[in-house]
């Protein structure tokens, strides 16, 4: 079961074939467990049953094993937080803070599939026949998919198993976001799994080949709709990759150097007539103060510029201009000629990185192992990035996990995505999941994006998420290209996630139906 887990796991990183395999052996494991003690029709079958303990010592295993194989392997990345001791943390302590930072967001993926299992083999005893199995047990993984993605912390939906690498079944998204992805992807492997618990190889086969290739022909239909984009609707940009690791940016000379080379990258990128220029999360790491804005370099240069000048787009941490205790780690437009005309700030921290979890609870001892103080503040969810090339759907590193902050921006008038982040000292395994990401949120909103990084990968995402062009990682990178404004609205960004619901209530009836008169049904034998 782990084995299967650890599969699904290396499907973000361009093994995305994988997924449509690899959860089939932990549906089966639940169906045949449910079937053995939870399966009981009769009164003197149920009476016969084993106690809850036993059933339940039966089952978590497989779950437990699968999610620990799926989440333990993806965000494996997280492991790169150590060494820590260059801000003085001891070296045994740096492990314990990149350990825990991967157990906690792994178990919080156990916790999900755990309650799937536990869900599904609930109901298996009012659901008697294949389709009902199947429709629930998809239901029920969007539902808690979804109720995740609401949450503080989340990263690993089965969707972004599918990016970058099938951009086809990725333009389901369109229709009502990731989970439509999700969706498929858990009804295939349901599909699977019945035809191996009931022996019907021909059918069953034919069933699950049929939903894998309808869901990737209706994607590819999406994926052939020309953009269309007019001459009038360009935005000549640029992007500073600068590529200074944070071990070194937060010293003196770090700061030194960040500011050299962004304000170079500005004046360069001035010079080959971009419009804009972006740059990373927390580009250089001291403290905008909005108040005192006119003694910051950066404000200075570029608002003493001509009007025809580039906008910055800068990633800054900012002083909160009313409770000057705390801080937001922001993306400001600056205008030459005007100043700072919309900020954007981040709304998803990284829990240890940008905050201490259940700070009034177990502050002491959390801060113990945290590399930074407790504050940050997260930015309000109905924030509007005013760009000054117009409104524009921000998101800045980890914010890019989660589509409905992109989703509400783009209906509420934002004409590209703009991201910045910081991903030091990740690997290029993080690099190519978070760009993951950022290919899916494109999509979904049919957005082109720019997105800038200290250390890579940044990247220029058209709105069929093609990636037009992609930095070198690790490399100081000062690049010009172009974004397209756009006004259309998917079906995903007029409506939402409409499917869960709708899949969750024909669940409901489903259940209901077959309790007044079961009939177990499986697929035709052949």
């Amino acid at each position: 079961m782990g084995t299967a887990g650890v599969l699904m796991g290396l499907a973000p990183v361009n093994a995305w074939p994988l997924a449509w395999v690899a959860l089939a052996p932990l549906w089966w494991g639940v169906q045949h467990v449910s079937q053995t003690f939870l399966g009981a029709q009769s009164p003197a079958q149920q009476s016969s049953q084993p106690p809850v303990k036993r059933q339940l010592l039966a089952l978590l295993p497989l779950p437990l094993c699968w999610s620990l194989g799926y989440h333990g392997t993806a965000l494996s990345w997280i492991l790169h937080l150590h060494p820590l001791t260059w801000m003085g943390i001891p070296w045994l302590g740096s492990i314990a803070i990149s350990l825990f930072a991967w157990a906690a967001i792994t178990i919080w993926g156990m916790v999900l599939v755990s309650l799937w299992a536990l869900g599904l083999a609930t109901a298996q005893r009012y659901l008697p026949d294949a389709p009902s199995r199947i429709l629930v047990g998809t239901a029920l993984w969007c539902g808690l998919e979804a109720l995740w993605n609401l949450s503080p912390l989340d990263w690993t939906t089965l969707a972004y198993t599918q990016s970058p690498g099938n951009l086809v079944i990725l333009h389901l998204g369109q229709i009502a976001g990731p989970l439509t992805v999700s969706a498929l992807l858990v009804a295939v492997n349901g599909v699977l799994a019945e035809t191996v618990r009931t022996g019907s190889w021909r059918s069953g086969g034919a069933i699950a080949l049929t939903l894998c290739l309808t869901g990737h022909l209706i994607g590819f239909t999406l994926y052939q709709q020309p953009l269309n984009d007019p001459p009038e609707q360009a935005i000549p940009v640029g992007i500073i990759q600068g590529n200074i690791p944070t071990r070194q940016k937060l010293s003196a000379e770090g700061v030194r150097r960040s500011r050299d080379v962004y304000l170079q990258g500005y004046r360069d990128l001035a010079q080959v007539g971009v419009e804009a220029v972006l740059t990373p999360e927390g580009a250089v790491p001291v403290l905008f103060d909005t108040a005192q804005k006119e003694t910051d370099l950066f404000y200075r240069l570029v608002s003493d510029q001509p009007i025809t000048a580039p906008v910055l787009w800068l990633g800054q941490f900012l002083l909160e201009p009313v409770d000057r205790d705390h801080i937001t780690q922001s993306l400001i437009s600056i205008v030459p000629q005007q100043g700072i005309v919309g900020q954007y700030d981040k709304i998803k921290l990284v829990p240890l990185g940008e905050y201490i979890p259940l700070q009034s609870v177990f502050g002491k001892l959390i801060s113990r192992l945290s590399p930074i103080g407790t504050d940050m503040i997260p930015g309000g969810t109905q924030q509007q990035f005013e760009t000054g090339l117009g409104p524009a759907a921000g998101g800045i590193c980890f914010d890019s996990a989660f589509s409905w902050l992109f989703r509400r921006q783009v209906a509420h008038g934002g004409e590209f995505i703009l991201t910045a982040s910081n991903i030091d000292p990740y690997p290029r395994r993080t690099m190519i999941q978070l760009h993951g990401h950022e290919v899916m949120r494109a999509i979904e909103t049919s957005r082109w994006a720019a997105r800038a990084t200290n250390t890579g990968l940044s990247s220029i995402i058209d709105a069929h998420g093609q990636t037009v062009w992609l930095s070198t990682a690790n490399q100081t990178v000062i690049h010009a290209d172009t974004l397209y404004r756009r006004q259309h609205h998917t079906p995903y960004v007029r409506w939402g996630n409409w499917l869960t619901p709708l899949l969750v209530g024909l669940s409901l009836c489903r259940l209901w139906l077959n309790r007044i008169q079961p009939e177990p049904r499986s697929f035709p034998q052949g």
